[in-house]
């Protein structure tokens, strides 16, 4: 029993560790118009390993994406600034690039 309660927290720990490892790692975005405007409001919130990661999304979706943050979880992000991300995205991030 001993034995077995090791084992989990010995697992729990390596994947604790496993978890923090990747949190840390540092994203580099593609250069471009605009990519440090995204670095500074999307990475103020969340990780810039979204981005890629969500490269399947065209324009439209981009713009929805970006909308969203500001609407629904309250993003500090004026609407020029929101273009800019929005063109920075949809250029270096979308189905296609």
């Amino acid at each position: 029993m001993k034995s077995a309660m090791w084992r989990l927290l010995a697992g729990a720990f390596v994947l604790m560790s496993a978890a923090s490892a990747h949190a840390q790692e540092k994203i580099t975005l593609k250069s471009g118009d605009g990519k440090e405007t995204v670095e500074s409001y999307c990475g103020a919130c969340h990780s810039l390993q979204y981005l890629p990661e969500n490269g399947f999304l065209n324009r439209q979706a981009w713009d929805a994406e970006v909308t969203k943050m500001i609407k629904a979880f309250g993003a500090p992000i004026e609407s020029a600034d929101a273009k800019v991300i929005i063109d920075y995205l949809s250029a270096n991030y979308s189905s296609g690039n």
